[in-house]
This record gives structure tokens, sequence and C-alpha cells, in this order.
């Protein structure tokens, strides 16, 4: 029993395993009974925090407590500064730390492989390990000492309040990436959940926990990993099928994630900004973008392409601005090459769309209708980048797409994957329900009794223990 409590590497602390309910519920009723106190609340949320960023990472946990020990430090140092000398020196060192950080960790093998391949000696990965959630609290801390360089923000007094708010365990590990001009005035608020929060709150989780370990799980584990990790053994229609597959796959993955993350944050009394609008309704790349891991790219705006000059130089310069940000986001998701390329080719399109928005006239009715089709189809290619394990494995799903496309399986493939393509069906279907409809789903949820709510909760983890998978799936984004 007492082995469950201590890092394991290969079964990281995940939201939809079973001992995450146990522990989360033991929390809860410590929580509970500290809800009205200020420093005992956030000095136990901490330490809970560290511990779930433990079972996660192990030792590197320490690295999250140094991250918020020197960010806190130079903030202060950044806000007490006369000089715009000194202020720029404090926020260069907290770059040059933080992103240090990032880079060793995340971006070491990229680099020594470059190496290698210009001075043609053979390259051997080393073996650097890449702690849960790095990136996230890496951005999550820069925006607070960038906010507070550019005096739009005030540091916290003490360091139990920042630590508790990069720290704060619901969305540590894979988001969202909370502001902490948005998350940090709720600390100094009494702890309030109302019936509508609570209602929200098990709505959420249990959207959240459907996406992720009913949709997501299942047609990756029976579908879409079969097909990109041999794609020569299926025809050109299954490898298309894969990547619609995998679209679904990792929407119901991430926004399962963050779904579900919201939903603890407000059983906890906080309140996170929604991080998916339904993406693939977009009508284009520019809205896909304000409708995709919305977090991020807000972030990248605001402390990129503004920082880069954003659209305040030139029309040149502001397709450069574009690309330049959406390649730092590709590689931001992964130290290769072909991410690289999946942010290459969206900092591309946005520029085109860009233009194409200058020059022409888009109110015409076809294209309303077209104009989602495609952008739909834009976004599925770029997955491919995204999803395959090298540039061998997108050379032959486009091979085998365009050269072996064999409609006469259909039926065979219908009947061979029914479970993967109800979900799949089911899995858009609800994706593309109308907006006012969804709300009036939450909110019908949201006014049931408290019994009712727990029996839905209830019914959804029945389902979840009845068709997952012999392990606990992690989350796609969970070691980015």
């Amino acid at each position: 029993m007492a082995e469950q409590f201590v890092y394991h590497a290969d079964e990281p602390l995940l939201f939809n395993s079973g001992f995450f309910l146990f522990l989360f519920t033991a929390f809860l009723w410590v929580y509970v009974v500290l809800s009205p106190t200020q420093r005992p609340k956030l000095i136990f949320v901490t330490l809970f925090s560290l511990y779930f960023y433990y079972k996660s990472s192990g030792i590197y946990f320490v690295l999250l407590i140094f991250a918020a020990v020197v960010d806190f430090t130079l903030a202060k140092l950044i806000y007490a500064s006369e000089s715009q000398a000194r202020k720029k020196f404090f926020i260069f060192l907290t770059l040059v730390i933080n992103l240090g950080l990032l880079g060793y960790f995340k971006y070491t093998n990229l680099l020594y492989e470059a190496f290698c391949g210009v001075s043609g000696k053979p390259f051997e990965p080393l073996d650097i390990f890449l702690p849960v959630g790095v990136s996230f609290f890496t951005f999550q801390s820069l925006s607070y000492t960038l906010d507070v360089y550019r005096g739009t923000l005030k540091p916290v007094d003490h360091l139990v309040d920042y630590a508790f708010f990069v720290s704060f365990f619901p969305q540590l590990v894979a988001g969202p990436i909370v502001r902490a001009s948005d998350f940090i005035p709720q600390i100094y608020k009494p702890t309030l959940v109302t019936q509508e929060m609570l209602g929200r709150a098990v709505f959420l989780i249990a959207c959240g926990l459907f996406k992720k370990a009913v949709i997501s799980d299942y047609i990756s584990l029976n579908f879409v990993d079969r097909v990109f990790d041999a794609p020569t053994l299926y025809t050109g229609l299954e490898n298309l099928f894969a990547i619609y597959g995998y679209a679904m796959q990792i929407y119901c993955d991430f926004s399962g994630y963050s779904d579900m993350a919201i939903g603890i944050a407000l059983l906890l009394g906080f309140h996170f900004n929604i991080n998916f609008d339904s993406p693939y309704q977009s009508k284009n790349i520019t809205e896909f973008w304000r409708r995709w891991h919305i977090s991020l790219s807000t972030w990248l705006r605001d402390y990129l392409y503004i920082s880069l000059g954003g659209n305040r130089k030139g029309k040149l310069r502001t397709y450069l601005n574009l690309m330049i940000t959406m390649l730092l986001g590709g590689l931001w998701h992964g130290a290769s090459w072909r991410f690289m390329i999946w942010g290459g080719l969206h900092g591309a399109a946005l520029a085109f769309h860009k233009f194409i928005t200058e020059k022409f006239d888009l109110s015409w009715r076809g294209w309303k209708v077209l104009a989602p089709v495609l952008t739909f189809h834009f976004v599925c290619f770029c997955w491919i980048f995204f999803r395959a394990a090298d540039l061998e494995i997108v050379g032959q799903m486009l091979s085998q797409i365009t050269t072996n496309f064999n409609v006469g399986v259909l039926g065979e493939f219908i009947t061979g994957y029914k479970g993967v393509l109800l979900l799949m069906l089911l899995g858009y279907v609800l994706h593309f329900m109308p907006k006012s409809l969804e709300l009036e789903i939450e909110s019908t949820v949201s006014r049931l009794p408290l019994v009712a709510q727990a029996a839905g909760l209830t019914a959804v983890i029945v389902l979840v223990l009845q068709i997952k998978s012999a392990g606990v799936q992690p989350f796609i984004y969970f070691q980015f």
C-alpha cells in the first residue's frame, strides 16, 4: 500500500487514475476544513501540489521549487529597481534562467543531433529526462515576471502566494497556462463555491473524463496508433480515417484534461478561462487559433508576437512575425524538426489568410460553406507532422493516401472498426453541437440536485471502468 504513495516512472499520477480519485477525496476533506483560513489553506494546497508533481516527475519537484524561488525573487528586484537598466538586467536574467532550464531539458538533444549532422559524428541521444509540464509552468512563471516588468502587475508579498500560483495542481502538468493577472487576485478572496460553480464543475469533470478516457483512449489504442505505427500495412482509406481519428483524439485528450482542470479548480473556488472553444468549427486558420489551446495562443500573441512588433511595422514584417511566432510555438510543443514544420505550416497559413483577407472579398455565400471544410482539412494535414514518429512515417501516410486509396475496403473497414467509428462519429457530433445547446445542457446539469449530479459523474466513471484499457493512458500533453 505504501508503495502507491512513492513516485514510479511508469505510473505517473493522472487525473483519470483511481489513485488520484482517492487522493483528491482525502484532499477535499482537509481543504473544506481549511477553506475559511488564508495562509494555512495556501500552504496546504501548495504542499499537496508539490506532492502531486513529485508523483508525476519524481525528484524534479525540486526544479519547480527552484523556479518559484528564483522568479519570486527576481520579480521583487524588477519591481524595486528604479533604473530601466536594472529592470532590463533582471528580466534578462529571468529569461536566461527559465528558458535556459527549458532549453536544457527539452532541446539539448535536438541541438546535439544538429551538431552531429554537421560534424558527421554518429548521433546517440543523451539520457535527459523531460520533467512533466516544464513547458507549461515555465511559460506561466514567465508571464508573471514579464507583467511585473511591463508594470501591469504588482509582485506578491509572500513566497507562499507565488508558489501557490506556480504549482497549483489542477493545471500544473498540462495547462491551461494561467496568467498571474487572472489568478493571483483570486488567492486573496474568500473561498466560495456556489451551487452553480459546483454544478459546472461536475459537468466539466464528467465531460473531460468521457472525452479522454472513453473517446480519445479507445480510438487511439484500437485504431489510430496502429496506423501511425505502420502506415504501409493499411490502405489509403484507413490512413485517411486515422488522420481524422487523431484530430478527434488529440482534441478529446487535451480539451478533456483542460475541462477536468477547470472543473477541479472550480471545486476549490478558483476560476480558469476556457482553453478550447469547438476549434474544428473555425471558418479560417486565424479563428482556429482563437479557439484551440487558447491559453497558449494568447500567450504567444501577447508575449512573443507583440514583442516582435506584431502588425505595427508593415505587412512583410507582420507576416514574418507570424512565421517566427508559430515556428517557436511548434518548437515549444516538441524538440523535433517535424514540430517546427507543423508550426511553420500554421505560420504560413496565418500569413496567407491575413494576405487574402486584405486583397479579396470573402463574404460570398459559397466561401462561407467551403472555408470551414478547407480549414479543417488543412489542420488535419498538419496533424500528420505532429503525430507521426518521424518524417518517413509522414511520407508513407501521404503516399498511401495518394497512391493506394482503395474505396472497395470501406465495407470491411466499417465492419472491423465499428466501435472506433461510432466513437469518432459521436466525438464529431458533440464537437459540432451548437454552442447554445451545449450551454443549455451545462445549465441543466448545474441546476440538478447534488445527488443527481453525483449519480451522473458516477455513471461516467463506471463507463470508463467498463471500456478502459489495462493501464491508465497518459495525456498527450502530459510530458511537453
